[in-house]
């Protein structure tokens, strides 16, 4: 199962500060329906990541009834992204 959008990249000023992308909410209800297949605990979902050029493995967290996508430091500097800008994700599901 393969999914693609673009959402702004934004930033979480936790104890852990990490930078995400929001999945759309679309995709979230189509999750929601598939979580008992996906998950693997805690709500976290496995995911292939494709953002521009750089694939990487990775999970998305469940946030807000939503779910949110980690974009990791290496990904950011690769692609050049910055907090605020828009940036097109590629989600690949073992389902």
């Amino acid at each position: 199962m393969r999914h693609e959008f673009t959402d702004v990249l934004w930033y979480w000023r936790g104890l852990a500060p990490w930078y995400f992308v929001s999945v759309p909410a679309l995709l979230v209800e189509q999750l929601h329906e598939l979580s008992g297949r996906l998950s693997y605990g805690w709500g976290m979902i496995p995911a292939e990541v494709r953002v521009g050029r750089t694939t990487f493995a990775t999970a998305l967290w469940p946030k807000d009834g939503g779910y949110i996508v980690p974009i990791k430091a290496d990904v950011r500097r690769r692609e050049h992204l910055a907090e605020g800008e828009p940036v097109t994700v590629e989600l690949t599901f073992a389902v």
